[in-house]
């Protein structure tokens, strides 16, 4: 790990709890005696100049290290050392303050005790600043000589420069919002800075010097706009990112480089403003510096990045990495004490480190190894021992720790048998005279102490909950904790499940962890049907039935639908009639004679929470009476044609989302460009007739709202043709699998495979999802050759044309169970046995299936609802239609 890491020479903490940033770091001969001293200034006023010697390497600060420190009254913005005090030559040093420039000459005094020699600061000159001060940087400007003058850029975009000890002149940047890194390159005599519109941007020093002067006369909007406008930008490059860092290297008169650091890429940039090269960083960086390069045409670049590591570049190439103890905010390269190419890095809480890059020799060896004979019997003993203790260990099945199995934090919900007196429905949308609502009351039980403990509550859309949070105080050993919220129908359709969870986040500390593991805890809640429906008079008439064969007599209604039966009403105990808020019906009959249950209704997706609860509190009603051999059956038709219609509902409304998506973008644009014509007309000197460019901005922006309106009403239709689709495929998943007995893992097979979304995104929709899906199984464990298993597969999900595949592949789909076919992982067709029709059914050929499909196929491509012949798929019935429950 040595090879990897920075060696420390030497390091030293500044200060406590001071703050410290790009700009407080430098590294210059301040005192000019010929040797780099350290300068470093903090946001608590503290100014240090210092001079590292360890007697070795790895030592850290001395008393002795600190040659001078001074606490200035305001904070400390930047440090500098240039030649800034006329008549001299001399190193001074430039501190910026929030509204305030001071330079001071640094000076050395020889002692004549113990102490050594002191050091001593002397102001030479300040300049009171009238604007908040960001940045600063400094140069020939103009081409000078033998001084350096200063650049300073405030907070609200203005550059004010600087002749020493004299205020020279001040522009405004035009286009200004944010301030950026700043720099000056002296060979193109220029000021490159990054604005905030993300763009790397040039301006001449003669420019600046000739443009109307931003004095405080002229302090005003109008006026800053009108200087702003005079001032012309050399040139422009677009980043696409905000810049951190800016930096211009010139090793030699005939070249000189720009180089940007990004907060993802890193640029190397030509005097011109075109790309030298770029690198594209798979972190994120905090700073840099380029330096100069043993190889001729080549410069090396040190960046530091936030996962504390310190990369050395040459061009685009990474030729070292090395790990620093902190992330730093500032990275500079000295030559101290005779050692050149000293790293000294600093972090913002002010950890001051000089490093060097390479190994230490290691003087450590390793001793010999006695050799000795292997015992033999000895080593069988030992892995005979080891091999029991291995079986003993496999053969216990209670691998999970007692502390999990116990569960340290318990989460329960208990709903409430009854509808709640006082209905808790907010905000609901529903039609119907009483929204109603259900109590659920939820406890956390806690064994041990836990931290930041946060509930949440879910159920699914268009179902609502009171209140969805809950973050509680830390929890004590053997505490509990209990909320109680109210479910309710928020939307006017009905869902497709009436269950909810609650998820519990927290963390239990421990030793190793004192701030405590992340864990999770959660339980399930199911809701009573009354919540989204009432009892009410059956319909006779219906445009969807399905009927459900039992092995068991029919049980009446007044036993199994309690809480939808009126006892007085002896009618009602063969049939029952469901009212749904949304205000479509139900209707559930039971036959006098035969073993069958009927579920009928107008609209498919209604039949599945009916059919859902009559199965349910059937299974309940005869395990409470022991009876285990209890199943239902279903010989019918799948309603194919009718679900089809349910997709071709939602992809229409997808469709119509892509073409809405499309026109607003087509109207958001011409919006813009009739702005900046108008903007344009404005800004004129000279008034321009609007030739009914404002009419034409009106009548844009109103087409603008109309198509946002339109998108949010479709986008509230899809997700409840989404709903609707949900609840009819949960449908058709219940009756394929009661009607080829599949088993536990086959139904989860089947599930995956119709509902693989919880929800419809732009990005991955239902349909393609889907298709892929069933094309997958077919192909596998449902294919009927090996020439249809070596077919691949698009690894690409996109949007389809039309719906004809699908509906194709979901028809083939139950032919190939119909056959026998198995749904299975495997992809071994030879292990797949074929599967005994229930009933003794006769099988439909399948070249004619098939043929039928393709036929259907063809002529639906993207139909309306009226244009798809009636069709329904009926599995394995040998020409006998399947007996309808009686009426009563």
């Amino acid at each position: 790990m040595s090879l990897f890491k920075a060696r420390d020479w030497w390091s030293t903490m500044l200060g406590e709890k001071e703050e410290f940033d790009q700009g407080c770091l430098c590294v210059a001969d301040v005192d000019n005696s010929g040797r780099d001293k350290i300068i470093v200034g903090s946001y608590m006023g503290y100014l240090r100049i210092l001079n590292p010697h360890p007697v070795k390497p790895g030592d850290g600060g001395q008393p002795e290290d600190l040659l001078l420190e001074v606490q200035l009254r305001e904070p400390i913005l930047q440090v500098e050392v240039g030649k800034f005090v006329s008549g001299t030559e001399g190193l001074h040093l430039a501190v910026l303050h929030c509204r305030k420039l001071c330079v001071y000459a640094v000076s050395e005094t020889l002692g004549n005790v113990e102490h050594g020699n002191q050091y001593q600061i002397k102001l030479m000159y300040e300049h009171n600043l009238q604007r908040t001060a960001c940045n600063m940087t400094y140069g020939p400007f103009g081409g000078v000589k033998g001084r350096d003058l200063i650049c300073i850029q405030s907070m609200d975009g203005m550059l004010m420069l600087f002749e020493q000890e004299s205020y020279a002149f001040g522009r405004f940047l035009p286009g200004f919002l944010l301030p950026g890194p700043l720099t000056y390159s002296s060979r193109t005599d220029s000021f490159i800075t990054v604005s905030s519109c993300r763009q790397v941007e040039s301006y001449k020093y003669q420019v600046l010097a000739f443009a109307t002067d931003a004095d405080e006369r002229q302090e005003t909007d109008q006026a800053k706009l009108g200087s702003g406008k005079r001032l012309v930008v050399d040139w422009v490059l677009n980043l696409g990112e905000q810049a951190l860092d800016i930096c211009v290297v010139s090793f030699n008169q005939t070249v000189s480089s720009v180089f940007v650091l990004g907060e993802r890429n890193f640029f190397c940039l030509k005097d011109n403003g075109q790309i030298r090269f770029m690198k594209k960083l798979d972190y994120s960086p905090s700073c840099f510096i380029p330096y100069c390069s043993v190889k001729e045409g080549t410069i090396n670049t040190l960046i530091g990045n936030h996962s504390k590591m310190l990369n050395v570049y040459q061009d685009v190439t990474l030729k070292w990495a090395a790990q620093l103890p902190h992330i730093p905010v500032s990275v500079k390269v000295a030559n101290l004490q005779d050692l050149k190419g000293v790293i000294v890095t600093l972090s913002d809480t002010g950890h001051l480190q000089c490093s060097y890059l390479g190994t230490d020799p290691s003087l450590f060896q390793a001793p010999r190894v006695e050799s000795r004979e292997l015992n033999q019997e000895e080593f069988d003993a030992e892995m005979k021992e080891l091999q029991k203790i291995i079986k003993e260990a496999t053969k216990t099945q209670d691998i999970v720790p007692k502390s999990e199995k116990n569960r340290d934090v318990i989460v329960t919900a208990e709903v409430s048998p009854d509808l709640d007196v006082e209905s808790q429905a907010i905000d609901s949308e529903v039609k119907a005279e009483a929204v109603p609502s259900v109590t659920v009351k939820i406890t956390i039980q806690s064994r041990v102490t836990v931290k930041k403990p946060n509930l949440e509550v879910c159920v699914q859309a268009p179902l609502a909950v009171t209140c969805e949070q809950f973050v509680f105080d830390d929890l004590e050993p053997d505490s509990s904790e209990t909320v109680i919220v109210s479910v309710f129908l928020k939307t006017n359709f009905s869902p497709s499940e009436l269950e909810g969870n609650c998820v519990l986040s927290y963390s239990t500390p421990t030793e190793l962890f004192p701030e405590g593991i992340l864990k999770a805890a959660q339980c399930n809640f199911s809701l009573p049907l009354r919540l989204i429906c009432f009892p009410a008079q059956p319909s006779k008439a219906a445009n969807h039935k399905i009927t459900i064969d039992t092995n068991k007599p029919p049980i009446s209604f007044l036993t199994i639908f309690p809480d939808f039966v009126d006892p007085s009403e002896d009618d009602q105990a063969n049939v029952l009639g469901f009212q749904f808020l949304s205000g479509s019906k139900a209707t559930l009959l039971a036959s006098k004679t035969s073993q069958r249950y009927r579920i009928q209704s107008d609209q498919l997706e209604d039949l599945w929470l009916i059919t859902k609860e009559l199965r349910l509190r059937l299974e309940e009603h005869f395990k409470k009476r022991n009876c285990k051999d209890f199943t239902c059956a279903f010989s019918g038709s799948i309603p194919l044609q009718e679900y089809f219609e349910l997709i071709d509902r939602h992809f229409e409304l997808r469709l119509n989302e892509e073409k809405l998506q499309e026109l607003l973008s087509q109207r958001a644009a011409q919006f813009r460009a009739i702005e900046r014509r108008l903007l344009t007309r404005f800004k004129d000197k000279t008034p321009a007739p609007l030739q009914h460019l404002d009419t034409l901005l009106e009548g844009t922006f109103r087409e603008v709202i109309a198509l946002a309106d339109a998108a949010v009403e479709n986008q509230a239709n899809i997700f409840q043709a989404f709903t609707k689709l949900k609840s009819a495929t949960h449908l058709v998943i219940m009756l394929i699998s009661l009607w080829q007995k599949l088993s536990t893992d086959q139904v989860a097979i089947l599930e995956a495979t119709f509902l693989p979304l919880a929800e419809d995104t732009k990005e991955m929709g239902w349909e393609e999802t889907v298709d892929a899906a069933i094309s997958y199984l077919l192909r596998t464990c449902l294919s009927k050759s090996s020439k249809e298993q070596a077919l691949s597969l698009s690894s690409q999900l996109c949007m389809p044309k039309d719906t004809s595949r699908l509906k194709k592949n979901i028809t083939l789909f139950c032919d190939r169970l119909a056959k026998g076919g198995r749904l299975s992982l495997s992809t071994d067709s030879a292990t797949q046995q074929a599967a005994v029709m229930p009933g003794g059914c006769a099988t439909i050929p399948e070249s004619d299936l098939e043929e039928r499909t393709v036929i259907l196929c063809s002529t639906a491509m993207l139909p309306h609802h009226g244009q798809i012949t009636k069709q329904k798929f009926k599995p394995g019935l040998s020409g006998e239609s399947a007996e309808e429950a009686e009426e009563p």
